[in-house]
């Protein structure tokens, strides 16, 4: 048998390079960020990448830039297709682990996979050392950081919107939630109210006390001459939007344009309380229930903060006074005067914040009366 020259080894190793390098690529992994053993914003990549790999028709992955994910999503269609159910993209913004995650699992428990999606904007510069699992397991889209006092809150919302528009077009109603936010109805009386309306459920109040130093808050003149003072709205962060409403946030630019400055005034700059009702009221106040379906209590707020329920208040008197309690409409009505303010009787879907540790009593009480109608 012939020895093996030194030239036929050569040519036997750049014929196997390809094979080597093919492989290489091809094997998805784990990005290790800021030192921890698990980074909760390639979750959503990686899952969409293996997917990928194995279905007949791939789709597309979102563009990870804001610039070409924006413009990507405000190009899908309007309308959900028909024949299909309707979807709720359940939206969750948060810069922490999520302490009602065992809630949010026995609220999904038992539900059809067709009614729901579940994506969540996870702070990078958190150290998540505990994985996210069960029901958002993969569901965290590529992250940035947010801060309180600046435009980024808004730019995260706008983020969960237009993965949720790209990555199913079935989903039809879009609820954005906070780590402290508990459901205080069932799945289904909640899947009921939202895929009946054609309508968004977004807070729109005008003439509140403070409206001018929060329109003036990145000075006097900037806001001019897209947003008018008369047209500056305050609300709610936290909305449940159609999917027309969702299109009209992510196809935005003229309006983003002003709020997506900084804030000369800090203590008067709430960009995502001002943003979101400004722009619908601006752009489509025919087709909103100017209120916010989630429950908050300002009585006791301190810095800004709403009231934080502790574990010891958690029980059935709370979640029956939080059913009972009214939605705040606002008085003049979306355009000036709106006689079908007196009909709406709607009620609270969910309810914030809450301590993380009154995810003991929460449990206590869940299957027997929250998620009971």
């Amino acid at each position: 048998m012939l020895s093996p020259t030194p030239l036929s080894l050569f040519c036997a190793l750049i014929l196997c390079l390809p094979l080597v390098v093919i492989v290489t690529i091809t094997s998805p992994t784990t990005t290790i960020h800021g030192g921890s053993e698990h980074d909760p914003v390639s979750d959503f990549a990686l899952a969409a990448k293996t997917h990928q790999r194995f279905s007949v028709k791939p789709s597309p992955l979102p563009p990870a830039d804001d610039k070409s994910l924006l413009p990507a999503a405000s190009r899908v269609n309007s309308r959900t297709p028909p024949g299909l159910p309707k979807k709720i993209a359940f939206l969750f913004l948060t810069v922490s682990p999520l302490p009602f995650a065992p809630l949010w699992e026995l609220y999904f428990n038992k539900t059809p996979k067709n009614l729901f999606n579940v994506y969540v904007h996870a702070d990078p510069t958190y150290p998540y050392k505990t994985p996210f699992s069960g029901v958002f397991a993969h569901r965290v889209i590529p992250s940035k950081p947010t801060l309180r006092y600046t435009p980024t809150l808004i730019s995260a919302a706008r983020r969960l919107l237009a993965h949720a528009l790209l990555h199913d077009r079935s989903n039809h109603m879009f609820a954005l939630l906070s780590a402290s936010c508990i459901p205080i109805h069932s799945f289904n009386f909640t899947y009921e109210t939202l895929t009946q309306s054609e309508k968004s459920f977004i807070e729109i109040l005008n003439n509140e006390i403070g409206s001018y130093d929060r329109w003036a808050a990145r000075g006097p003149d900037v806001m001019l001459p897209e947003v008018k003072l008369e047209d500056f709205r305050i609300g709610s962060q936290f909305w449940s939007l159609t999917r027309q409403h969702a299109r009209v946030i992510v196809s935005d630019e003229k309006i983003w344009a002003k709020f997506n400055q900084p804030c000369l005034v800090w203590d008067t700059c709430y960009p995502e309380e001002n943003y979101f009702p400004t722009l619908i009221h601006m752009r489509d106040p025919r087709n909103v229930v100017p209120c916010t379906l989630t429950h908050v209590d300002w009585n006791g707020s301190s810095n800004g903060h709403p009231r934080m329920y502790a574990a010891s208040e958690v029980g059935p008197q709370l979640i029956v006074r939080l059913r009972n309690d009214k939605p705040r409409y606002d008085d003049a009505g979306i355009n000036g005067s709106d006689p079908t303010l007196m009909r709406w009787r709607d009620l609270f879907l969910f309810a914030r914040k809450f301590s993380p540790d009154s995810i003991r009593p929460l449990m206590s009480i869940a299957s027997d009366l929250i998620f009971k109608d």
